[in-house]
């Protein structure tokens, strides 16, 4: 068995030890019901009341402003419908992206089947929206802008900042998944003028199935899951303590060692970048350097299927991916890289690397040599490659 080599950490990281650590008594001993009124429920209570400081602090909100949830794809359905449904009097027209997450984009179609109108941007070659557009595109009816704070797949960051600012100005509540965001670069709430922010705890070394939102005081959303009065009575059902203990001290921890860890993955992206492009020719660079995530990096190499790709990958130990851990089971083309510009056919054969703390250079070295080898024997094997060779196709 080949020594595994991770770099899928925008689909998930691995939980962190300290984290772990955090979380054990609350998985055993300290079993109580946070919402119980007796001693070992009251004591679960304060654990849950830290975790929500956290998290607070760490994307400078009010701890009164953060709801725990089950993970990004609830938090963006519940404050996207919720936003929607609480101002339907209001208005009907929603604004979003193109290259959304599907819990965005599905979530979309949804409120279109009952009635919304939803404009999708178009994004430029580097997966960035158009502020021209965003506000070309606002109406009276306008009650919801939605814009990712990063990319899922390419790692493009939008000017969340100037988004705001103009939601603000036309008093539009402005929502924002920053769950490939947080831990990894700084968010600030109030800076950047966001009203609403969904976030996830297993893309920063925290527990999967725990996320957060954070919702402006003042800010009005319809709850989307019923029953108990739990999280101020925005999401009903009993506390996850351990998971919510284990996202608190995660986001602490990352914000801790947020410029440090920043630095040292940017190099890492750097060096693979530019060495993928040395030693393996005709491929196609999706990811920038400025403006982007640290640690994602988006190539499409030619005249091969990504999938092939990345099962000749994953027998050298290389865990990577072709794209959104969410669509992985989907046989169509990416549709951030077809929005960015990217042919079919060159987007058939993407791949996705998403560095983390944990990689070093020696590991990028090694991905890179098995990349040389393993697309020079992919390419042998189609007749793509060969028409191209014989200079009857070209892309």
């Amino acid at each position: 068995m080949n020594e595994i080599k991770y770099f899928d950490h925008a689909a998930t990281t691995p939980l962190s030890r300290e984290v772990l650590d955090a979380m054990m008594p609350w998985l055993t001993d300290n079993f109580g019901n946070a919402s119980s009124v007796y001693s070992i429920g009251r004591t679960a209570r304060a654990a849950v009341d830290e975790a929500r400081a956290q998290v607070a602090k760490a994307i400078n909100a009010k701890e009164k402003e953060i709801y725990f949830t089950a993970g990004g794809s609830e938090g963006d359905n519940t404050l996207i419908k919720g936003v929607a449904m609480a101002k339907r009097a209001k208005g009907n027209h929603i604004i979003t992206s193109k290259i959304e997450h599907p819990a965005v984009l599905e979530t979309c179609k949804q409120l279109e089947k009952e009635g919304f109108e939803v404009t999708y941007l178009e994004v430029n070659g580097e997966g960035k929206i158009s502020i021209d557009d965003l506000k070309a595109a606002i109406k009276p009816e306008t009650v919801l802008i939605t814009i990712m704070f990063a990319n899922n797949e390419i790692g493009s960051i939008q000017p969340i900042a100037e988004i705001g600012a103009i939601a603000r100005e036309h008093k539009i509540l402005f929502h924002t998944d920053a769950v490939q965001a947080v831990g990894n670069v700084p968010v600030d709430v109030k800076a950047m003028n966001i009203d609403l922010l969904s976030m996830s705890a297993h893309k920063f070394y925290g527990p999967k199935g725990v996320g957060a939102m954070y919702i402006r005081t003042g800010v009005v959303v319809d709850k989307l899951i019923a029953g108990g009065h739990q999280e101020k009575g925005k999401r009903a059902g009993t506390e996850n303590v351990a998971g919510i203990v284990g996202m608190g001290k995660a986001i602490e921890l990352a914000c801790e060692n947020m410029a440090e860890n920043s630095a040292r993955i940017t190099e890492l992206r750097d060096y693979y970048l530019a060495q993928v492009e040395e030693k393996v020719p005709y491929i196609r660079i999706n990811s920038g350097k400025e403006g982007f995530l640290p640690g994602t990096a988006n190539v499409s190499f030619k005249y091969i299927e990504g999938e092939s790709l990345l099962f000749m990958l994953d027998m050298k130990g290389i865990c990577a991916s072709s794209g959104s851990a969410c669509t992985s089971g989907s046989l169509d083309p990416s549709h951030v890289l077809l929005a960015i510009g990217v042919p079919v056919e060159v987007a058939h054969g993407s791949l996705r690397i998403s560095i983390g703390k944990s990689n070093t250079k020696e590991d990028i070295d090694f991905l890179v040599d098995t990349l040389v080898n393993v697309v020079e024997k992919l390419r042998a094997m189609s007749p793509l490659y060969e028409d191209f060779l014989n200079g009857k196709y070209i892309i």
